[in-house]
């Protein structure tokens, strides 16, 4: 299929988006804590030092992994244009994820809720990083088995939501304005549930440059902020999580220089679901989350309609031109950084409607 493209505006680089973005999320975090009358620097403080230990370990790691040879093994019936991609190293989540874990268990004095949601990134960051490596070790797209990547991701989980449950730590979901559900034995099933979920979505969405970073950094401030009155240790470990993604976009904005692998993706989604069920903010993750979720509803869809319009030569219709979204964008004539600088409009509309329908 040949490929298209609309114009892009000199200015628009992915570095200068990157910068917006930055500006953005600092704009945020100020005006919430002002309007609130809450001390700036409490959130602002460990998101920027999380951001800046990302930057700093990312230019010791990032050479070190281009000595390796960890580049990326590119899809070849995905977009032409990404076969310039080939040879990037990927694997980058094995500096953003210890730094941005590392900032946030030692700035909260290892708070009980705060090293669960730890362990549980760490957790799914590990299996992340076993299918990079396998992919790298035999240089294919192909590393781990689907089956015994979410068997190990369930393990992760289960052992986590056996932990908060018999602690009695999470027992309703909060709902807009103000409301509550009781959740009872259905703990157990939206906990698996949404944490394996939105491990997917979010590996599902890291599939350009900056996307899932700027998106991620996007959705764990405003999952901090929701979470800052009733859970302000776990709202340190939101911003934490959300410096490091934006600090990974130094090296990752378009051009990037490492892609974050699924050892970052994985981790991404584990941490946002790992905050969202300890602090009982279900519904406000879903809002912040819809772009990811979008991202894995239109996989499914095109796995589903595929199968479903099948001719007799076992050929099926396509729903979207290639899936996830943004790839069905790119092939649609969007460039990169027009999907990206969308997305990211969308992840910053996604957050002020979440802090909106908690107030």
């Amino acid at each position: 299929m040949k490929e298209v493209t609309f114009p892009t505006p000199k200015l628009l680089t992915g570095r200068n988006l990157s910068l917006l973005l930055f500006f953005s999320l600092i704009g945020i975090i100020i005006s919430f804590q002002y309007l609130r009358h809450k001390e700036i620097l409490d959130l602002l403080l460990p998101w920027s030092v999380s951001l800046l230990a990302v930057i700093a370990s990312g230019t010791i790691v990032v050479p070190w992994l281009r000595q390796l040879k960890a580049g990326q093994v590119i899809r070849e019936d995905g977009p032409q244009s990404h076969l310039q991609k080939a040879g990037t190293p990927t694997m980058g989540g094995i500096f953003v994820v210890p730094s941005s874990l590392l900032v946030a268990v030692l700035w909260t004095k290892f708070d009980p809720n705060v090293v669960a949601a730890a362990l549980l990134t760490l957790a799914f960051g590990f299996v992340g990083w076993l299918d990079d490596w396998l992919i790298l070790r035999y240089k294919s797209n192909k590393g781990i088995s689907a089956p015994l990547k979410l068997f190990l991701l369930g393990v992760a989980s289960i052992g986590f939501s056996a932990w908060a449950g018999f602690q009695g730590l999470v027992t309703t979901v909060s709902l807009p304005w103000g409301f509550s559900l009781s959740l009872g034995l259905l703990f157990w099933l939206l906990a698996l549930f949404v944490l394996l979920g939105a491990s997917n979505a979010t590996n599902l969405t890291d599939g350009l440059d900056g996307l899932a970073g700027g998106t991620g950094a996007i959705a764990s401030l405003g999952l901090g902020l929701l979470l800052y009155d009733q859970y302000p240790q776990l709202s340190i470990f939101c911003l934490c999580v959300s410096g490091a993604y934006l600090g990974f976009l130094w090296h990752n904005h378009n051009p990037a220089k490492v892609f974050m692998g699924d050892t970052g993706s994985l981790a991404l989604g584990g941490a946002l679901a790992a905050a969202g069920i300890l602090g009982g903010q279900l519904w406000g993750l879903l809002i912040l989350s819809l772009l990811f979720v979008w991202e894995s509803l239109s996989t499914i869809l095109q796995v589903g309609y595929y199968k479903l319009t099948k001719n007799e030569e076992g050929i099926g219709k396509r729903l979207f031109k290639m899936a996830p979204f943004h790839h069905h964008l790119e092939l649609s004539g969007w460039t990169e950084l027009q999907v990206v600088g969308s997305f990211y409009t969308i992840g910053l509309v996604l957050l002020g409607l979440s802090l909106l329908v908690k107030t």
